[in-house]
């Protein structure tokens, strides 16, 4: 329905922002290099084993298209290279990849591509999978807007002593959507198209439905406290446990970041919280029937996400016209709703 549509194009692409208006306005991407983001595997390679893991420096190059050319020069097929998860196109990426060890000699350190070098390869016991990430560090430079001048940094200041106290919204980031949300635009069954994009089409429905039940948190100022019924998140695990009535322990830890609430990733059945939280939750499921029936009848589980975002290692540095924000995240989070809370962009969207 044209109603719903634009209703999911706005809940993905436009939700409410949780500190109010931004502080500052600048320019964001000017160059790749104003966006460098670093892959934190949590693990070392093995040192021997029938993979090799490959680190990656791709600069304006889709992590597709580098696997495919990784394929290529391994001489396996596509579904066989591993990687943990999609970098921006529009950014320099530091990105682990893996394939299987090539019966051939590849001098990997010599390999280098349109938009893509390989900086270091190590023997590995098996393909990196999807999601195996401790975090990603990022360095982003903001240049200063015609009327910002040298004040951008002291705009900035408060908001990022805030930021690093109570965290931010955890929504899945426009790339996820695709340009414009297109990927939001497949309302019918997934089954007949190609793997990669039958993927695309399942996680924005599943993030959309998400993004809306955090907005509704947001507004109602519970993004960061848990509410009977919630299942609570411990910071950096995927452990959750049910919060039958808030106290002053429970929010003494939500207060420091240690437990979050948490949000559903849709499937299949209800989701497993209770009381209001439920109720929310089975609203906007119903409110958004088209996305979450496709991952229902995807076979999906019903899943959780943490509804705040820490954002830790949180630094500014002053440059001439510009400041370059440094900080790392969880697996899963996006500096893009980090950077939304701080600065006010001619509508940059990232580019997956």
């Amino acid at each position: 329905m044209p109603g719903q549509a634009l209703s999911a194009q706005q809940a993905a692409l436009e939700p409410p922002r949780a500190h109010g208006a931004v502080p500052a306005h600048g320019i964001l991407r000017a160059e790749p290099e104003d966006f460098v983001v670093e892959e934190e595997l949590g693990f070392a390679p093995a040192g021997s084993g029938a993979h090799l893991l490959l680190k990656v420096k791709k600069r304006n190059a889709n992590t597709h298209w580098v696997a495919r050319e990784l394929a290529r020069l391994s001489a396996c097929r596509p579904n066989e290279v591993g990687f943990a998860g999609l970098k921006d196109r529009r950014a320099v990426a530091l990105q682990w990849f893996s394939v299987p060890r090539p019966r051939a000699c590849v001098n990997w350190a010599q390999v280098r591509g349109e938009g893509f070098e390989v900086l270091e390869a190590h023997p590995h016991t098996r393909k990196l999978p999807r999601g195996a990430l401790a975090g990603n560090h990022f360095a982003v430079r903001i240049h200063s807007a015609p009327d910002e001048g040298t004040t951008l940094a002291a705009r900035l200041a408060p908001r990022l002593a805030e930021i690093a106290r109570c965290g931010v919204p955890n929504y899945f980031g426009p790339q996820r959507f695709g340009r414009d949300g297109a990927n939001l635009d497949h309302h019918g069954s997934v089954a007949g198209l190609p793997r990669i994009e039958r993927g695309f089409v399942l996680s924005a429905a599943r993030s959309l439905v998400f993004n809306a039940v955090l907005a509704e948190r947001v507004r109602a100022g519970s993004w960061r406290q848990l509410v009977p019924g919630d299942l609570a998140n411990l910071d950096g695990r995927g452990s959750f446990f049910a919060v039958q009535q808030a106290d002053a322990d429970l929010d003494r830890r939500c207060e420091a970041q240690h437990i979050h609430p948490s949000g559903p990733l849709w499937g299949e059945g209800d989701p497993p919280t209770r009381g209001a939280v439920l109720a929310l939750e089975s609203r906007i499921g119903e409110q958004f029937a088209l996305h979450s029936a496709l991952c229902s009848a995807a076979g999906m589980r019903q899943e959780r996400r943490s509804l705040r975002l820490t954002v830790r290692e949180l630094s500014c540095e002053r440059e001439a016209q510009a400041v370059v924000l440094r900080f790392r995240l969880a697996r899963g989070g996006f500096a893009t709703v980090v950077l939304r809370e701080l600065i006010g962009t001619a509508g940059e969207v990232a580019e997956a």
